[in-house]
């Protein structure tokens, strides 16, 4: 980012509008969401599984999130992608296992979906993520995508990419 342009904590007029990220606490792109949002002082939460499950072991105390009684991982994507205005998809390559279910879900309930694969490396992805907010009535946007042990490195690479999101200026 260039001397003088957009700093944190500040965001761009374009997503100046969303106002809450929620994710369900998941390592990787869930938890990257959930961190930007700390990060740029924005309100955060969602659902994640009872006993704050997570597969790093308990979902720390710090992330704001709702216990579901259910320990399945499965509704409290749901309980996401539900309560959300709409759902940011980063991924690398296929969606597989909880990242397509939350396709199926945004689809199911016909909520704004924008899947970005950040191995595609596209210039334009920002930008595209950019419209994408401005044009919807999005305030509550749900971050999703695989977990860590999955994806190894998505967690940094979710990060990077929300705060390019978040405060570059447009």
């Amino acid at each position: 980012m260039p001397a003088g342009s957009c700093k944190l904590p500040h965001m761009n007029k374009a997503v100046a509008k969303i106002d809450r990220i929620i994710s369900g606490g998941q390592t990787g792109a869930d938890r990257a969401g959930l961190d930007v949002a700390i990060e740029l002082k924005l309100r955060h939460g969602g659902y994640c599984p009872a006993r704050r499950r997570a597969e790093d072991g308990a979902i720390p105390a710090h992330y704001q999130l709702i216990e579901l009684a259910s320990r399945e991982y499965a509704e409290r994507t749901q309980r996401n992608v539900v309560e959300s205005d709409a759902t940011l998809i980063l991924c690398r390559g296929e969606l597989r296992g909880g990242t397509r279910l939350t396709r199926q879900f945004a689809r199911r309930y016909a909520k704004p979906l924008l899947v970005v694969d950040l191995a595609e490396n596209d210039p334009e992805a920002v930008q595209r993520v950019h419209n994408w907010l401005s044009e919807a009535e999005i305030t509550t946007l749900n971050v999703a995508g695989p977990r860590e042990s999955q994806n190894p490195g998505i967690y940094d690479q979710s990060c990077l990419f929300l705060r390019e999101v978040f405060t570059r200026c447009s």
